[in-house]
């Protein structure tokens, strides 16, 4: 007796032999000692109870606070609620040093950004401002992500912007269009909020929102963002050319009309050179940010060094009464309460709804990618339920605060990081830089022209647009590219939510796909060896004469028991006409290498029994090998082996091969 290495298709087990030889490949009076493994059967209660708890409960929630005492308990409750009770244990004056720089570089940056994300949302510059003040103290201490940049962003705020604008003017009714701003903020906070704990007991796919998280793939956010970011820096086009009257619609074929139809009475050449200049400088020092990583603090800064130099600019020349728009007045203050203005019902509510839960969505997936990226590169683990709450919290407090919708905004997260930050705390520190800002020096913005604001929103969203993903993705999955291209002109040529529904789409069609029609492969036996192989991707492997070996690689349901069962037949049918023109032996045996197959219901099983039936007409022998133990214990619950026949279930490829072949048979 020896052991010896055999392959059952997926990885390799040692079996205990008797009488080895190999020739050709091939080994004779194989006989193995061991036999496909049926599971011992399970207390039916038991195993719906066991099934349950790994459905509803994976990650096992609870499990930290299992035999604790009750004081133990609540301070996980609380830590869980509120991270910075657990960080905050280790806080010391170096971390702060890293903080405070960190607040004071990406303060520099939010404040302009701010106000013209403000103006893209269609609100008052001050609201942008008051979203950078409150919802980052809240995040600070509920967030658990030490690196993510509290505040308003391009995406979401366009996004606000053309929801919001299709329900109320911006223009003729601005007190209801901020109404139902922090109404749409609100619902916003409590569906990123509701989802944060249903994830802590449910899995995302069975929240009732969660689906949509789950149908953005990294492909369909590549695309959306770049669709996105082409299509606000269409909107900047007005601010910067300096047009009065331009389209509400965000496509590019009406922004492109309202361009062009303005050119000869709407266009201002003061206003163009202002941008041309600022936007120029501005790209120079993202430029030189990006070449001199130790000159992280240049882009950072170059914004507010912009609105200072240009609003100087402006109040010197008096370029404003030459068509120069500017941003005039914005009240001192910090946040007044809006609780009272928020629709709690009627149709504003529910129109505040629908749009709330659309920009939750887009700001949670951005927020937790871009928590994600840096929890990465720092090598510590951000927890995606408490990303969640914190998210939802601070936009529900945030709309009763006078704030619109908030998230993780990934330029200022990158200066964050950059700058050094250790903690949430900079966020703090950024916050309090803000609500100096709204209380000493708003009044000063007055002058600050509208092309710098553009010229800023077109810098920052720059960055969006990642074609080296895109062609990554191209090169990598057609498919994939397909949905990152239709997520993309669906932005660019439609509007930014028909973007997003295209992007989910096309990816919940990529998954039916390959739920309905997944892979099978023609295994050969690799030369000299007991390994079988996937023949396309081993063009050396050899088939075995009279043997067709067939793998299915997936699960098999109803949905797809149909079409793997005349899959194979079609392999077979494929095999025999080659053998037939060749004048060859034909098939005696057609082996199914099971490895792949996680799950089968009964409709897989009354698939198989239709394979069998079907091969047994073509005399040819249905064969099994190495069905998983939940396979092989819902076969044997559906008394399949007794149809097929107990000794035609191996173990392997090699044992069943071995098996099969005329001269084993005979030796056998």
């Amino acid at each position: 007796m020896m052991v010896h290495s055999v392959s059952d298709g997926v990885g390799d087990i040692h079996l205990k032999t008797n009488n080895l030889s190999s020739t050709d490949g091939q080994t004779e009076n194989y006989k193995s000692v061991y036999k496909v493994g049926l599971p011992p059967r399970r207390n039916f209660f038991r195993e719906f109870a066991d099934a349950v708890k790994e459905t509803l409960f994976a990650d096992d929630p609870l499990r930290p606070y299992k035999d604790q005492p009750k004081s133990r308990k609540l301070l996980l409750g609380l830590q869980f609620l509120f991270p910075v009770l657990e960080w905050g244990r280790y806080y010391n004056l170096s971390k702060f040093k890293g903080d405070v720089i960190a607040g004071l570089t990406i303060a520099s940056l939010c404040i302009p950004q701010d106000i013209g994300y403000a103006k893209l949302a269609n609100m008052d510059p001050k609201y942008g401002l008051y979203s950078s003040f409150v919802p980052p103290l809240i995040y600070a201490v509920m967030g658990s992500s030490r690196d993510i940049a509290i505040g308003p962003v391009a995406v979401v705020s366009l996004l606000l912007g053309t929801l919001l604008q299709n329900e109320v003017d911006p223009l003729n009714d601005k007190e209801e269009y901020r109404r139902l701003a922090f109404t749409a903020t609100f619902f916003a906070g409590v569906t990123q909020a509701t989802l944060g704990f249903l994830r802590q007991m449910l899995p995302l796919s069975l929240c009732t929102l969660g689906f949509l998280i789950e149908f953005l793939s990294h492909a369909a956010i590549v695309g959306f963002m770049g669709g996105a970011a082409i299509t606000i820096a269409l909107q900047q086009l007005k601010g910067f050319l300096g047009i009065k009257n331009f389209t509400k619609n965000t496509d590019i074929i009406s922004v492109m009309k309202s361009v062009w139809g303005s050119v000869h009475h709407g266009w201002n050449w003061q206003t163009i050179l202002i941008g041309t200049i600022f936007l120029a400088f501005l790209l120079f020092a993202k430029y030189i940010g990006k070449k001199r990583k130790s000159l992280f603090w240049v882009p950072a800064i170059a914004p507010l060094i912009s609105v200072v130099l240009s609003t100087l600019l402006v109040d010197l020349t008096r370029a404003d009464k030459y068509g120069v728009q500017i941003v005039k007045k914005i009240d001192r203050g910090i946040n007044p309460s809006s609780v009272g203005q928020i629709h709690f019902s009627g149709s504003y509510a529910l129109k505040g709804f629908r749009i709330g839960v659309v920009a939750a969505m887009i700001a949670l997936t951005e927020a937790i990618a871009i928590g994600r990226t840096f929890a990465a590169m720092k090598d510590y683990q951000l927890d995606g339920n408490k990303e969640m709450v914190a998210l939802g919290t601070m936009n529900i407090v945030g709309s009763m605060t006078s704030c619109y919708v908030a998230t993780g905004s990934f330029s200022r997260s990158a200066v964050n990081f950059m700058a050094g930050c250790k903690t949430s705390v900079s966020n703090m520190v950024m916050s309090l830089v803000v609500m100096l800002t709204l209380l000493l020096i708003t009044p000063l913005f007055k002058y600050t022209p509208n092309a710098i604001l553009s010229s800023i929103i077109i810098s920052a969203v720059i960055s969006l647009i990642d074609y080296e993903a895109a062609y990554l993705i191209w090169k990598v999955d057609k498919f994939d590219f397909i949905a990152c291209m239709g997520a993309f002109f669906g932005v660019v040529f439609v509007s930014v939510e028909i973007g997003l529904l295209v992007a989910v789409s096309i990816s919940l069609a990529k998954i039916l796909l390959q739920v309905t029609r997944p892979r099978t492969a023609l295994l050969g036996n690799l030369p000299g060896t007991t390994i079988y192989r996937n023949m396309e991707q081993y063009p050396e492997a050899t088939k075995v004469p009279g043997i067709l070996i067939v793998r299915v690689d997936s699960a098999i349901y109803f949905t797809n028991s149909n079409y793997v069962k005349e899959r194979i037949l079609r392999w077979l049918r494929d095999e025999e006409e080659q053998l037939k023109e060749n004048d060859l032996p034909q098939i005696d045996f057609l082996i199914v290498e099971m490895s792949p197959v996680t799950d089968i219901d009964t409709s897989g099983v009354h698939a198989f029994e239709e394979l069998y039936r079907s091969l047994r007409k073509h005399e040819v022998q249905l064969v099994l090998a190495n069905p998983g133990p939940v396979v092989i214990e819902k076969l044997y619950s559906a008394k399949f082996p007794e149809l097929l026949g107990h000794d035609k279930v191996f173990l392997t490829v090699a044992e069943a091969v071995m098996t099969c072949t005329p001269k084993a048979r005979e030796d056998v």
